[in-house]
């Protein structure tokens, strides 16, 4: 298996510290508001990451942590934290708050197939780990006290920009927007640790500390929670690819600091889900950008959420993907005819072990060169085109939706996507073509099949009678 590894950005073959075993970490949401589809886009891909290393043989074990605390609205420490913007925005507690966003997210990674991490550990779980790391880092002269709070020294590594991303003129104060003078700082690039009361007197979330009360900084959460259930090293960590600076950034130094050694071997990160502006321009999607686009938005408007997942996996995760209405009507409806054709597969002759074994291979080789999923959605096709029986045909399908995981030998019920008008003239067309076929009108009952067909209704004949199917 390869993957594109955003630290040496080449694509590496994947060799994990445990052979067969995989330590994976993806950050999770900062749970204030709804996720947009834009963020769960990375999910989405971390999802068939996970997927596609249990599908190629792995042990794989997946932590994902749930911000609830320390997350400013800038991620370079600044402004207010999200959780206390959100608290006020909807006059409940914070952790009212966390609760029912963090119950929304994962409904929307139900609705999307995402599979749930097998550690979720709220921030908010692990104060003496933090205060734990902090006081080591310390000890080792890797962080200092400067009004009140604790900040990183950045000064004493031999190289902070790990990711090749950034330039000390790039962080000059007022260049840009996420970037603010930070007197207590001694050097631009550091980050706090740990806030005081010095940073806002009305936390509504804080702890008792070797420094005083106060509460994280964001960026401790992710070393902490990995190196609780992974240990000190770790295979893969995942994140969308505005993570990477500061956050991942800060992540790698804080954590290296800490262990003395290398700390994650490969690095994942998708790029944006971009939406086109007013002005003709394509930006990032944002919460504060035009429509907030959420699952339930997309339900609301008709779309079937595993069509948004089929829309993303026809793109390659290294790419902006660029969303439109029309971009998803494209993939809705080649998604519909690609369900219909394999609904359409008749179930006869037998499966051997050797044609799922080669099919398998194929698909191992293909989207285990660095997720080339819509190179897995081309095998799906190869495979409807090849010449072996029906029910191979579903056997390997099955068996690549247990990455792809888009509901690909499901039957629809038939009141999904129909209303009661549509439903009656479906029934009256089946019973048309019954009639037709007793008749022996076999050329009339086919017309009746293909008109169906032209509206992207798919009828079977089984031994319980017709089913339908759009």
């Amino acid at each position: 298996m390869k993957i594109f590894n955003s630290l040496t950005k080449n694509v590496e073959e994947f060799v994990t510290n445990e052979p067969g075993k995989v330590n994976m970490y993806t950050c999770g949401p900062t749970v204030y508001h709804y996720a947009h589809i834009g963020n769960l886009r990375s999910y989405i891909m971390e999802d068939v990451l996970e997927k596609t290393l249990r599908y190629s043989g792995y042990d794989v074990k997946r932590v994902m942590n749930i911000t609830d605390v320390g997350h400013l609205s800038s991620d370079a420490d600044t402004g207010e934290d999200k959780m206390i913007k959100g608290a006020k925005r909807e006059h409940k507690t914070v952790m009212e708050i966390a609760k029912f966003y963090t119950d929304a997210f994962f409904d929307d990674c139900a609705k999307l197939n995402i599979k749930v991490p097998d550690v979720v550990e709220p921030a908010t779980n692990c104060i003496d780990e933090f205060i734990n790391m902090i006081g080591t880092l310390l000890d080792k002269g890797y962080a200092y006290k400067a009004g009140e709070n604790i900040y990183f020294d950045t000064s004493k590594l031999k190289s902070y920009y790990v990711f090749g991303n950034q330039s000390e003129e790039e962080l000059m104060v007022g260049v840009r927007d996420d970037v603010s003078e930070d007197t207590n700082k001694r050097n631009r690039n550091d980050f706090v640790l740990w806030f005081t009361k010095s940073k806002f007197e009305d936390q509504a979330l804080k702890w008792d500390s070797p420094w005083g009360v106060g509460y994280p900084g964001w960026h401790i959460e992710c070393s902490c929670i990995s190196m609780k259930h992974l240990g000190e090293s770790m295979d893969i960590h995942c994140g969308g690819i505005d993570n990477m600076f500061p956050h991942h950034t800060n992540e790698i130094a804080q954590s290296e600091a800490f262990t003395g050694h290398k700390w994650c071997n490969y690095w994942f990160h998708v790029h944006h889900l971009v939406e086109q502006g007013a002005d003709g321009k394509a930006g990032k999607m944002s919460k504060s950008k035009g429509e907030f686009l959420t699952v339930s938005l997309l339900e609301e408007k008709g779309y079937d959420p595993i069509a948004y997942r089929f829309f993303c996996l026809q793109s390659h995760y290294r790419k902006p993907l660029l969303f439109s209405y029309d971009a998803l009507d494209q993939a809705v409806g080649t998604f519909r005819k690609l369900k219909n054709r394999i609904a359409s597969i008749e179930a006869e002759g037998e499966v051997r072990d050797e044609v799922i074994k080669e099919w398998h291979d194929k698909f191992t080789e293909s989207v285990g060169n660095d997720i080339n999923t819509s190179m897995g959605i081309t095998l799906v096709y190869d495979v409807l085109k090849s010449d072996i029986t029906g029910n191979e045909k579903r056997a390997v399908i099955e068996d690549y939706d247990k990455v792809l995981s888009l509901d690909l030998l499901k039957e629809e019920s038939a009141e999904a996507g129909a209303d009661d008008e549509l439903v009656a003239y479906i029934e009256a067309k089946i019973e048309e073509r019954k009639e037709a076929k007793k008749n022996k009108d076999f050329a009339k009952a086919d017309a009746i099949r293909d008109e169906l067909a032209a509206k992207g209704i798919t009828i079977k004949d089984t031994r319980e009678g017709v089913v339908w199917t759009i």
